[in-house]
């Protein structure tokens, strides 16, 4: 199956994807295609469809827990969908670039909204697919449409047609669809001044969450009126371990990978502090990253 694949990306076999998961965690998938272009990219999921192998897209893996066992399909990571065109205050932009490259590229253009993206560690279309925000911004407040493949076919949809709540989104229950690219509108801006603002976000990040150790960023969702990681610390939950995973001491909120971690351990220990807090609590705590179950 190698020599088909090779015809819509760069393939690499038996790939360990520790390095394509923020938890930095290593389990194994059979295959890794990086598609060339968007169209390489419907040629290959048109391929895999019709000859009923898996396939799994991935953004930046900082949102996403894998399964401990070997994945027998298909990785598909869209490096190449990296284009960002800037005209005026809009703009178009691919579904692989990495968040603080478009914060960057959109500040250096004095436009500004998206200063709140800088620290996020994840690509265009993970953020999309997940509403990604911070500093009482999110990805959607900018959305103008997107572009997606879904059942072979590319669309355009607006902003109107898309259910997006806090950390969710519809395009979520779509089963198979692929962001392609999206177009946002900005605001008119001072480049000076968005760089002292991210600046100092950026220290207070380094101040409050544990970026010393491999982690995906907050695990649960903030119930309403209220900090998922003060319930996580009242419960006595902060530096609790399981294996490798550790709830951090610095962020309660945080499961960082402190010695090897398995996909299990943090498995385990996610379910552990969910447990705990609905017990303590009476909070049944909602999960924003996302455990993967290969199909």
């Amino acid at each position: 199956m190698i020599n088909e694949l090779e015809k819509y990306g760069r393939v690499k076999e038996n790939v360990d994807l520790k390095k394509y998961n923020t938890y930095k965690i290593s389990t194994t998938a059979k295959y890794f295609v990086d598609p060339f272009d968007e169209e390489s990219l419907i040629g290959l999921i048109k391929y895999l469809k019709e000859n009923n192998v898996d396939y799994y897209v991935v953004g930046n893996g900082s949102n996403i827990i894998f399964p401990q066992n070997e994945f027998s399909g298909v990785i598909i990571k869209l490096s190449e969908l990296n284009k960002i065109d800037i005209d005026d205050d809009e703009v178009e932009v691919g579904a692989g670039v990495m968040l603080p490259k478009l914060v960057s590229e959109t500040v250096n253009n004095c436009l500004q909204g998206l200063e709140w993206a800088s620290g996020i560690p994840g690509t265009v279309g993970g953020s999309i697919m997940n509403n990604a925000g911070a500093y009482l911004s999110e990805i959607f407040d900018f959305i103008i449409s997107i572009k997606v493949l879904e059942d072979g076919e590319v669309k355009v949809l607006q902003k109107s047609e898309i259910d997006y709540s806090y950390r969710h989104t519809s395009l979520k229950d779509r089963k198979g669809i692929i962001i392609l690219s999206a177009r946002l509108k900005l605001e008119k801006g001072n480049s000076d001044e968005s760089l002292t603002l991210m600046k100092k976000r950026m220290e207070r990040r380094i101040e409050s969450q544990p970026l010393e150790y491999p982690n995906a960023g907050s695990v649960f969702r903030n119930p309403e009126g209220d900090y998922a990681g003060r319930l996580i610390e009242e419960c006595g939950l902060k530096g609790k371990t399981i294996g490798g995973a550790m709830v951090s001491e610095k962020h309660a909120n945080f499961i960082v990978n402190y010695n090897n971690a398995t996909c299990d351990d943090v498995r385990n220990l996610v379910k552990l502090v969910h447990d705990e807090v609905l017990k303590q609590k009476g909070i049944d705590l909602v999960l924003e990253q996302e455990i993967i179950e290969w199909r």
